[in-house]
């Protein structure tokens, strides 16, 4: 149990717990003199005090660790523990952190062109700021790791999308090298990215209370705590200048965008990177000037969220196209179709990457159709002419989203395939399974590859003894990189079995076969079983285990210039959402959703569309019912299901299209397929714009400004 901080921030006084570890049933209290090596952790940066010594900087901030033989114990311990705070001045929004000049983060600065020539050349400028909210990942299952001593070392069991930052991390505090730790994970329930950096602590917490007990030490957070004293997505607040040509052509565009880190680096730095890299979303910008920086604030450390920074960066250039398209009467889709990346020299992305695949025109097109976009809409203004109390409206959005991690060192992966004697074949990978169904389609590859029927693979659990150095289940990479390394272990065993196989149908050796359905085939047509050809490799001495490898090519970003090419490719995606909202309540409801998303090739097309399905709702709720409030102490008041509006079934589209490009493989990535988790986040983007369609009928036109997330109040504040 975990004794946190009740302030946001304050000096720690005194600390006891004699009374605490004098009750039956209690095993330890730890504080942070009782770390035997770092005292800090953090994934980049590590300035993030696994236990609080001097000082705290957050409500939620763990100060001390009580170890019992159950809970009950642990909650009597809670209650003996003694901390004396002084309380200290408080950093708790954005602006409040701007003003005071505290930041986690230098400015990072893309720039193209006389942005201020440009914009003061510009027929019709808009300006104005924006602010998007938090979001809590609320995974089913909340933050849990299992420490089991061994008798060289330790042994964790743990809830991450990470396994190697928690091997890294907890041989750092328990002052071992990282091969006396191994961690596994069976799979989590639900990650987001919540569990990408912050399952570390609870981690480590378990594994320094098992080397202080010398028994096997179990920590699960409960929902409350758990909410209470982990991060979200990061709020961020902006301020924007654009302008256009009368025609609605984007000209220039200068943004500073500001990010609510919380009390510790965490991955603020990279989130914010990406959220400038997407600022530019599906659109040509001659000029522009994006700069942007983390705040740190007196509010729990905030993470990686599914999107990293890219849905609140394209949320600003979305705006402003919103707010030109309302001031000039004009359909937003137009308006964006027509700022479209196309032929040079409107290929060039604000870093200086050509855009040379990209399929926005077409989708557009397909969509458009398929929705019947035009005849709706014009059938929306006629309903709103004659409805008092309800009105409609109908959004376009685009999506271009990056793939790959902007740290171009982790966009690496391995795997270990064993091939039995009795031809099965066990796989492990350096990627979490988290119920997006990347163990499915690593298992497909692999089977694809040996030429299996798929359940003569088993995937074993991710760990860190079986692949080593991975790089963490995110950024949509998980397929990419493990699928290619997968396959890379698979050419290796072929590479090896092929001679004997030839050898056995009595053809030279390096004659070439198949390995398909199950057996291994001769170009004259004669075969083998697999597990024949499996048997008799291990007969002959020939290794059956293969580790594969694989490295993204051609990854590179000079900061200090704002120039590379921080991905490999890009997805791409559209929807067209319709809503309806009361005047009198500001109630609001998804009545129906297009989409056509761009996952290249896949490999397993159900799983796909249910990551399309999943990622927007998961947009719709952070747009509209998604709010995270804390009150003048930085105590969190939305900490639980009662306070905290996560979608429900019954917030899905009532009329839900959801459709994947065809025709669409992708060179140079496994099986020519796209990564889908992130990118159709954004979609949900497009039920903004449709409520700005309806507050903007109710309003009689002109220019909307609609505070995010678009709650009931929200859209009642829009009404005026």
């Amino acid at each position: 149990l975990l004794i946190t901080s009740p302030h946001a921030r304050a000096r720690i006084l005194s600390r006891d717990a004699a009374g605490a570890r004098a009750l039956p049933g209690v095993r330890a209290v730890l504080f942070a003199e009782d770390i035997p090596g770092s005292r800090e952790i953090g994934p980049i940066t590590h300035d993030e005090p696994l236990l609080a010594g001097d000082e705290v900087f957050a409500q939620g901030q763990a100060v001390a660790l009580i170890v019992g033989e159950d809970y009950a114990a642990c909650r009597a311990a809670a209650a003996r523990v003694e901390v004396r705070y002084q309380p200290l001045p408080a950093l708790l929004d954005i602006r409040a952190a701007v003003a005071a000049g505290s930041f986690l983060t230098e400015p990072h600065v893309i720039a193209r062109g006389d942005v201020r020539s440009a914009l003061a050349a510009a027929p019709v400028r808009v300006a104005a700021e924006l602010s998007s909210g938090g979001q809590r990942h609320f995974y089913l299952e909340t933050q849990a790791a299992l420490a089991l001593p061994r008798e060289d070392g330790v042994h964790l069991i743990a809830s991450t999308q990470h396994p190697t930052e928690i091997q890294r991390m907890v041989a750092a505090v328990l002052g071992l090298g990282q091969h006396a730790v191994s961690c596994e994970v069976p799979r989590l329930g639900g990650g987001f990215g919540g569990k990408e950096s912050q399952a570390t602590q609870p981690a480590c917490l378990a594994a320094l209370a098992a080397l202080h007990t010398g028994r096997p030490v179990k920590i699960r957070l409960d929902r409350d705590t758990d909410m209470r004293s982990t991060g979200g997505r990061h709020p961020f607040w902006s301020r924007y200048e654009a302008g256009f040509s009368e025609d609605g052509e984007l000209l220039a565009f200068a943004v500073q965008l500001y990010s609510d880190g919380g009390w510790s680096a965490d991955l603020s730095g990279p989130i914010m990177d990406r959220a400038l890299f997407h600022l530019d979303n599906a659109y040509y910008i001659p000029a522009l000037r994006f700069e942007g920086r983390a705040c740190r604030t007196n509010l729990p450390s905030n993470t990686a969220f599914r999107g990293f920074g890219g849905p609140q960066g394209i949320l600003v250039v979305e705006d402003a196209i919103s707010r030109f398209a309302e001031r000039c009467g004009r359909d937003p889709a137009a308006i964006r179709a027509r700022n479209f990346y196309g032929d040079p020299p409107r290929d060039r992305t604000p870093y200086g990457f050509p855009i040379t695949d990209s399929r926005l025109q077409r989708i557009y097109r397909e969509l458009l159709a398929s929705s019947d976009y035009r005849s709706r809409r014009a059938a929306i203004d006629e309903y709103n002419a004659q409805s008092r109390f309800t009105k409609r409206g109908i959004g376009f959005q685009p999506v271009k989203f990056g793939i790959s991690f902007t740290a171009s060192l982790l966009n690496q992966a391995g795997a270990l395939v064993l091939v039995f004697a009795d031809g099965t074949v066990q796989l492990s990978h350096g990627g979490t399974e988290m119920g997006q169904g990347l163990h499915t389609k690593m298992r497909a590859v692999c089977a694809d590859a040996l030429g299996l029927p798929a359940e003569r693979v088993r995937v074993m659990h991710t760990a860190t003894d079986k692949v080593p150095n991975t790089s963490a289940t995110a950024a949509s990479s998980g397929s990419d990189l493990n699928g290619q390394a997968i396959r890379d272990a698979c050419e290796q065993l072929r590479a090896r079995m092929a001679p004997v196989a030839a050898r056995i149908l009595g053809l030279p050796e390096q004659t070439p076969v198949r390995f398909a359905g199950g057996r291994v085939t001769a170009p004259d047509g004669a075969s083998l079983s697999f597990a024949e050809l499996a048997r008799a490799c291990w007969a002959s001495q020939v290794s059956l285990a293969a580790s594969g490898f694989y490295r993204t090519p051609g990854i590179g970003y000079d900061r200090a210039t704002g120039r590379g090419r921080p991905f490999f490719y890009y997805a791409y995606g559209a929807s067209v959402v319709e809503v309806a909202i009361s005047v009198l309540t500001g109630e609001s409801r998804v009545l129906r959703a297009d989409i056509l998303h761009d996952v290249g090739d896949s490999l397993v097309p159900s799983i796909d569309r249910g990551q399309v399905e999943g990622a927007f709702v998961q947009g719709l709720g952070w747009l509209t019912t998604e709010e995270v409030i804390f009150d003048g102490e930085g105590r969190l008041l939305t900490h639980g299901p009662s306070t905290y509006k996560i979608p429900s079934a019954g917030d899905a589209p009532i009329d839900f299209r959801v459709a994947l490009l065809d025709r669409a493989a992708q060179p140079e990535v496994i099986g020519g397929s796209k990564a889908v988790g992130e990118p159709p986040f954004m979609l949900a983007i497009a039920a903004v714009s449709a409520l700005r369609h309806a507050i903007g009928a109710a309003r009689g036109g002109g220019e909307v400004t609609l505070g995010l997330p678009a709650t009931c109040e929200a859209i009642l504040r829009a009404l005026g």
